[in-house]
């Protein structure tokens, strides 16, 4: 890892990294998927993209936890997932399943028919066949309210908000939930969030051992206002220098030529990423001065993908 002092960039528009407003900035519509009452279409839809984060982000949380769980030397932790969706980060990281596993579910014939209530039996007892012994505690925080009203139906979150911190302050509940994570984690969700997001959070996030903050980042989306926002609350941020991580493939060519164009005005090479038809983030960790970090053997130590 290096410590992250990149270049100030131009301001993305406030379109999602996987969303697009109807202005044809090039960007592929997904915008319908993030809040529907269950998360078969989204399954459906961006599996066929080859959708891979939640399947990066359990890799290094998973790493992430075990160190906190030693820096703080206790086994319970509790982890505030934002942008969270249908809860995908939590049902990876405490239960013996994969990405790939839950394609498999959400896309079988055999759910197909179903109604949004007969899911949830169906997937409570799914996730509790494969519920891990020591299952962390997870918060989620994402403005699609039905998404994150599914997760916690069916056990995935232990509790969960639908604020929108991006246009006001958290209330009184979840300003004390904050103040008990230990780690907040993000896989693309930053470009949906700004820094007007981390600003709310980490002014209620824990002070008792620290938070941590891991955020898997487009690599066309500015993180530099995040970073700095985070520097203000004493918070060191470092970047995976020597490694990125693909997200999902292109949805078309305008998608494609949209993104090279962004990455160029960025002065970032594309050659062997988004050149070669994905999405690519970075990994950043955002932790306080004088905090036992991860080295980057033990954070991509079990990581599959390529450079």
């Amino acid at each position: 890892m290096s410590e992250f002092s990149g270049p100030s960039r131009p301001s993305p528009s406030q379109t999602a990294p996987d969303q697009t407003s109807s202005d044809g900035n090039g960007k592929a519509e997904f915008g319908h998927l993030y809040n529907q009452s269950d998360p078969r279409d989204y399954f459906h839809t961006l599996g066929a993209l080859d959708y891979r984060a939640p399947a990066h982000g359990e890799e290094i949380f998973a790493h992430l936890v075990d160190r906190r769980r030693q820096q703080l030397g206790r086994p319970d932790i509790s982890v505030l997932d934002v942008c969270c969706s249908y809860g995908i980060n939590a049902a990876l990281l405490n239960h013996d399943l994969t990405l790939d596993a839950l394609y498999d579910h959400y896309r079988s014939p055999d759910l197909a028919a179903l109604s949004t209530d007969e899911l949830v039996a169906a997937d409570r007892a799914f996730y509790g066949e494969h519920r891990r012994p020591r299952p962390v505690d997870v918060l989620g925080l994402d403005v699609a309210d039905q998404a994150v009203a599914y997760a916690q139906r069916v056990g995935l979150l232990r509790a969960s908000s639908s604020e929108n911190l991006e246009t006001g302050d958290p209330s009184a509940d979840l300003a004390q939930r904050l103040a008990t994570v230990d780690l907040i984690t993000v896989t693309g969700g930053i470009g949906y969030i700004t820094e007007r997001t981390f600003d709310r959070l980490l002014h209620h996030a824990s002070t008792n051992g620290g938070c941590w903050v891991a955020s898997f980042v487009l690599r066309w989306v500015p993180f530099q206002p995040v970073a700095e926002v985070l520097a203000r609350y004493g918070f060191v941020t470092e970047q995976m220098s020597d490694r990125t991580f693909h997200q999902r493939r292109f949805a078309d060519d305008a998608e494609r030529d949209f993104v090279l164009g962004e990455l160029e005005k960025q002065g970032i090479d594309p050659v062997g990423k988004e050149a070669d038809g994905w999405h690519h983030s970075s990994f950043y960790l955002s932790c306080p001065p004088g905090t036992v970090k991860p080295c980057v053997a033990d954070v991509l130590s079990g990581s599959s993908d390529q450079p």
